[in-house]
């Protein structure tokens, strides 16, 4: 028979996935505090005896390492070394009814939209006045702002409004309070995220807002930096360059998933575009902002992708020239419209495919990189690791960009604060530099 642990109550929220995810957990454990709980993000100890898993099951491979963390929390409650553990997120939204039968050890299992539940039984109040209140867990000076919930897109491939629901926009006001309170805490960088921020507004507004409210968050004492992840190609509303444009708080910088290039397989893919209309689209960002960074990914090894379009999508990627660029290898995903079709092409040209349009990139990277030698760029530095600061140009989103780097034993830079740096070199991926 099991033995309970001897530890006080202390509650470890694991998270994996997205960005979106992390913004959750940030609102449970504000939740959690608010109720005068000890509740930590990933303990580096691991010595929480209630765990509470975060999920991801957007692809095949999120959905096996969200697997893979729940059996080795169920093996842990096994041995005796955590009492309780409790699953949330997009993988248990979608399968529930299947992990409660094949992983029984789990104390409970909740959707995403389940927080009062969820909190209920870690004994916690759901408090509605926390209006942008949360415990975040990135570096002091940056945070995500979730704008919607959930998404309308049709799009084949993707299972998300299956776990996430119908777009949902947060209104502005109450977007202007949680950016307020993010910058009395020294929050200096928003990174605003949704499904779909092209979608923004469309529900409540009846209009597209998202140009409105960046013209409100700009306003926000102590923030300096919005940046823009997720926009949907289609529809994209154009004012948004204006504002980028005249607002210098707002990054010229846009993470737009294009997916492909390919008509016939962006109309497979059910994305409202085609291979003319999307380089109009960045023409257009391009004439409007000329020196924006455009962050873009591709599914690569998407039904009927033969070599010939394969090939198509590299020549496109090396005449577009994208400042960043992600490809991940298609995965076939049960109730999607796209599992209705042949999973035509095999994981192992489908990893070859990632392979070369990454191998495309890099060279990109690096030839856009030389031509930033011996320019000054204002950066914000976010870690010190060894003898190395990392910082980042208004051009780069954390984690996934590029990192600008200092020597550490010949140069000093406060972490979270803005420094004019000198590039000196660069490497694929990597910018060398020096304080000026």
């Amino acid at each position: 028979m099991r033995t309970k642990s001897t530890k006080q109550n202390k509650i470890n929220v694991v998270t994996l996935g997205c960005s979106k995810n992390v913004y959750d957990s940030e609102v449970l454990l504000g939740q959690l505090q608010a109720n005068g709980k000890n509740a930590v993000h990933e303990d580096e100890n691991d010595d929480g005896n209630i765990v509470v898993i975060n999920t991801c099951g957007f692809i095949g491979k999120a959905k096996e390492e969200s697997v893979n963390t729940i059996l080795h929390y169920a093996h842990k409650k096994e041995r005796g070394e955590v009492d309780t553990v409790f699953v949330t997120g997009c993988l248990s939204e979608r399968y529930k009814p299947d992990l409660e039968k094949e992983i029984p050890d789990v104390d409970a299992y909740f959707g995403t939209h389940d927080l009062p539940n969820l909190l209920k039984v870690l004994e916690a109040d759901y408090k509605h006045e926390l209006v942008g209140e949360r415990l975040t867990t990135t570096p002091k000076h940056y945070a995500y702002l979730k704008i919607a919930e959930g998404c309308d897109r049709p799009c084949s491939f993707c299972a998300i409004p299956l776990m996430r629901g119908k777009h949902v926009s947060t209104p502005i006001e109450n977007l202007v309070i949680e950016a307020t309170k993010l910058a009395e805490k020294g929050i200096k960088e928003l990174i605003l995220i949704a499904q779909d921020l092209t979608y923004y507004g469309l529900d409540i507004y009846k209009k597209r807002a998202l140009a409105d409210l960046l013209r409100e968050l700009v306003k926000v004492e102590g923030i300096e930096w919005i940046r823009l992840h997720y926009a949907f190609p289609t529809g994209f509303p154009l004012d948004v360059l204006e504002v980028m444009k005249n607002e210098s708080k707002v990054c010229n910088y846009l993470d737009i998933p294009l997916q492909h290039i390919n008509t016939d397989i962006l109309k497979s893919m059910r994305r409202g575009t085609t291979f003319e209309k999307t380089n109009k689209l960045l023409k257009d960002f391009r004439a409007a902002v000329p020196n924006m960074a455009i962050r873009t990914t591709l599914i690569v090894g998407y039904p009927g992708e033969t070599e010939a379009i394969f090939e198509e999508l590299k020549q496109w990627v090396i005449d577009t020239r994208f400042d960043r660029l992600g490809a991940f290898a298609y995965s076939h995903e049960e109730n999607t419209h796209a599992a209705n079709l042949v999973d035509d092409v095999p994981e192992k040209v489908k990893e070859q495919r990632v392979s070369e349009i990454m191998e495309i990139q890099s060279q990109i990277s690096f030839e856009l990189n030389q031509e930033k030698i011996g320019n000054t760029y204002t950066c914000i530095f976010d870690r010190k690791e060894g003898n190395y600061f990392f910082g980042r140009t208004e051009f780069d989103s954390p984690d996934v960009d590029n990192d600008v780097v200092v020597d550490a034993t010949k140069h000093y830079v406060q972490i979270g604060q803005f420094v004019n740096i000198k590039i000196t070199s660069a490497g694929d991926f990597d910018l060398n530099g020096e304080p000026v």
